[in-house]
């Protein structure tokens, strides 16, 4: 009868073991082994508990061998690459101060080492695609020729206006319970908005509020947009009328309205899907765009044609035959 036992400490070293020496199949210093394949020069000795005992020693590439095979292969073994040093800022850039982004590296009898940045090393990121951005930057210098340096009207826009957009992280509410006070606050000025939502009976009308709040932080750190009384330029009072058809007085060129305001669910991606969760968005501007979207409506009223109900027009005479 077979007995299965627990196998002794002894009997688990010997299978572990490598199986080297003569009882074994082949040996570490055995001349079949090539020196390239060799991991270093190791001997064995017999011990107490048989053979097996290894003691390393130098490694192959250290060992002097009078194997030409091998020899050759060290003098063709390319060298190792060259460490990669990190650096600074280019010298053209405006983030560049006197002692931004130097590295200092210890060295061995001197002082730290100012090492700069390399611009071939960021090329990688910072200019992953040089053919595309080639053909982009032709494509812009021959549109540029083609209008004669004169701008569109979007640029224009541009350039003469302020806007800034902001969207707000995820709300612990439903996207159909947010909508409501999205349409609430569109349209209305940044103060407005700020007083219906104080007081309105909606849960998520307070972390509203602190977005708008927030959003009117970064709009004027950011875009510069509602200095007008710090800056001078706050003009005269124009009385306007809006797109929805209302009348106001606009006191400040450079108050702050919310032009848009709209909810969306969010990116859908490969992750859990929470219910009720929804974030949304403000396009903040300036007071200036209303009062130019009011004179080019004033001008387009003072362009159209009076309609009358017959047109004055000659009547082409035609030969008729009575009685036929």
């Amino acid at each position: 009868m077979n007995i299965c036992r627990k196998p002794s400490s002894c009997s688990l070293y010997r299978l572990a073991r490598p199986r080297t020496g003569p009882i074994g199949l082949w040996s570490v210093n055995s001349p079949s082994l090539s020196p390239l394949t060799r991991p270093g020069n190791v001997s064995t000795s017999r011990t107490l508990f048989g053979w097996g005992r290894k003691t390393r020693q130098r490694p192959m590439d250290m060992v002097e061998s009078d194997n030409p095979v091998y020899e050759e292969y060290l003098k063709k073994k390319p060298p190792p690459p060259p460490a990669v040093v990190p650096g600074d800022l280019a010298g053209g850039s405006i983030f560049e101060s006197e002692d931004a982004g130097t590295v200092s590296r210890p060295t061995k009898g001197a002082g730290p080492k100012r090492v700069r940045r390399d611009p071939s090393t960021m090329a990688a990121v910072v200019d992953p695609q040089p053919d595309v951005r080639k053909r982009w930057d032709r494509k812009m210098v021959i549109r540029d020729i083609r209008r004669r340096g004169r701008l569109s009207r979007t640029q224009k826009i541009k350039m003469t206006e302020r806007e800034s957009l902001s969207k707000s992280h995820m709300f612990k509410t439903s996207v159909k319970k947010l909508g409501p006070v999205a349409r609430q606050i569109a349209g209305k000025t940044l103060e407005d908005a700020m007083v219906q939502l104080r007081f309105s009976k909606k849960k998520v009308a307070v972390d509203v509020k602190e977005h708008l709040e927030h959003a009117r932080n970064e709009a004027v750190v950011r875009r510069g947009m509602g200095l007008g009384e710090a800056n001078g330029t706050k003009g005269d009072p124009v009385q306007i009328e809006t797109k929805e058809g209302k009348t106001r007085v606009v006191k400040d060129r450079t108050g702050i309205y919310i032009d848009q305001a709209w909810v969306g669910r969010g990116p859908y991606e490969n992750e859990p899907e929470f219910r009720a969760r929804g974030p949304i968005t403000v396009v903040l501007k300036e007071e200036a765009t209303r009062i130019r979207q009011h004179e080019e409506r004033e001008q387009k009223r003072r362009n159209r044609k009076l309609w009358v109900q017959l047109p004055n027009r000659p009547i082409p005479t035609r030969a008729f035959r009575l009685g036929k």
